[in-house]
């Protein structure tokens, strides 16, 4: 009897092990079914994301036909290739005191610029930083402008002894205004609308220099406006300043834009007289540039319906700062929720568009601890995803990579599109080589170090080592608020008169 209980619960034992055993199978099954799941989809990213050469110059020649269309007629192409009528970029040979006004934000900062010609460059500069109050974002453009006007007059109260306009001189003004406007001549340009959480109605189809000039009228301001910018074309006079080899200027931060030299003659929508220098500054607004060949994925597609200009900026949501982390976000989503990827529940701060910025995923990016510990803490701090592993941390830096590299690349072929379109791609037979120095501004492209060695690399790549040794990529650090100083200077009222 005896015998026969210890066989009983001996079978029983070994039943209830073998269950066990076969409930750790099934985890462990279960586990790495959905492990491949995870792969599965990273994969599937990845292959979308694909940036192979061949795909690459077709954005390039995309870029430089949109370039050709948008110069022949207005609306006639995705880009609008404005014309900045800034037909004079600095020689370096501008002298005198130039003041600069930089409004593109919350903040807008104020420049003191001293010009000492060839010999000297830039004397000095002295900047000051104003923050506006919130409720002038939203109130009257009169308001707006008078406040900027009285820290203008502060500002111009504080030069020193030295840092006076020529005698007999009205001070000049250059005016870096980052939102959109529809300009009529080098120093008036009409508001089409706010951005940047500022909605003033009766600024809106005004002349913004008009506006300002009445403020400082009002307060017995003596000073001219001469330039009205954009940051980008800021950041070309900026670059030409130091170096006349100079012929195109890019932005890539939390938005990207281009602007370049171009022919006059090659604009066909220009009615006007020619400009005596034969060139003329183009505002390309690249970031609105799309083709049929640019890799966009599921993840890119719902974010621009989700955003607040659909079927806008398409260019822009794959290579600028502001999206490349929320990309990443939703890829992880995905992952979590069909998955399990953080776990058996998706983590609720996951769920928040943009909680994940491209400052965090250049820092994951660029972790190069043995454990990944950067990659831990950011998961842990930001979306409070905790006990991650170091193979869950790889796959983070991996996923990283595959959006870094793919909106490196395209920002390479974009550049490529307008070297092609400059006649500059291709080494010219017994001709000496001219150099082409693209001026570069931004923080993605000056703190992402894996983006913008990725870009330059890729710019080698599509062109060849032997135009590449002609092709310089330069970064013109604050190009916004000192280039715009500088487009004051060249396009002086005083230019022809003779320096005392």
């Amino acid at each position: 009897m005896g015998k026969k209980v210890a066989v009983v619960l001996c079978v029983a034992a070994a039943a209830v092990v073998a269950a066990g055993a076969a409930v750790v199978v099934r985890r462990q099954m279960k586990r790495s079914g959905k492990w491949a799941r995870a792969m599965a989809i990273l994969k599937e990213f990845e292959d979308k994301c694909g940036t192979p050469i061949g795909k690459l110059r077709q954005v390039a020649d995309a870029m430089t036909v949109e370039m050709h269309a948008g110069l022949a007629s207005e609306g006639g192409s995705k880009l609008k290739m404005l014309i900045s009528y800034v037909d004079n970029l600095p020689t370096g040979n501008e002298q005198g005191l130039f003041y600069a006004l930089d409004l593109g934000g919350t903040n807008f900062r104020v420049l003191r610029v001293q010009l000492g010609g060839k010999e000297k460059g830039v004397v000095s500069q002295e900047f000051e930083e104003v923050s506006i109050p919130p409720y002038l974002m939203i109130g009257s453009s009169e308001a707006l402008f008078n406040y900027i006007a009285e820290a203008l007059a502060k500002f111009v109260a504080t030069e020193s002894e030295g840092s006076h306009p020529y005698p007999g001189r009205q001070r000049e003004l250059g005016f870096t205004f980052s939102f959109p406007v529809r300009q009529v001549s080098i120093s008036s340009g009409t508001l089409i609308k706010w951005t940047k959480g500022f909605s003033i109605e009766d600024a809106v189809g005004e002349d913004v220099v008009g506006e300002l000039t009445k403020a400082m009228e009002k307060i017995g301001l003596h000073m001219r406006v001469t330039a009205l910018v954009n940051d980008t074309i800021g950041t070309l006079a900026g670059g030409r300043f130091y170096n006349s080899d100079v012929i195109a200027a890019v932005i890539l931060g939390t938005g990207t834009n281009a602007a370049y030299v171009e022919r006059a003659q090659a604009i066909p929508k220009w009615h006007g007289p020619l400009p005596k220098s034969g060139e003329m500054v183009i505002n390309m607004e690249w970031g609105n540039f799309r083709s049929s060949h640019l890799p966009l994925t599921e993840y890119d597609q719902a974010l621009d319906s989700e955003s607040l200009n659909p079927g806008e900026q398409i260019f822009e949501k794959t290579i600028s700062g502001m999206y490349l982390g929320e990309v990443v976000r939703r890829v992880l989503l995905k992952m979590a929720e069909e998955a399990s990827f953080f776990g058996d529940n998706v983590p609720p701060k996951l769920r928040i568009s943009f909680i994940l910025r491209t400052p965090d995923m250049s820092a994951m990016h660029h972790d190069t601890s043995s454990d990944l510990k950067v990659v831990g803490n950011k998961l842990r701090d930001i979306l409070e995803i905790s006990n991650t592993t170091l193979k869950m941390r790889k796959v983070v830096v991996e996923l990283c990579d595959i959006v870094a590299t793919r909106g490196a690349r395209l920002s390479a072929a974009g550049i490529v599109g307008i070297l092609k379109k400059l006649g500059r791609d291709s080494a010219k037979e017994g001709a000496e080589q001219q150099k082409s120095v693209i001026a570069l501004d931004g923080g993605l492209f000056e703190h992402y170090k894996k983006f913008s060695a990725c870009m330059e690399s890729t710019l080698k790549e599509l062109i060849g080592e032997e135009v590449a040794q002609n092709i310089v990529i330069e970064h013109s650090n604050d190009g916004s608020g000192i280039g715009a100083a500088l487009l004051a200077a060249s396009h002086s009222e005083y230019l022809m008169a003779e320096e005392p």
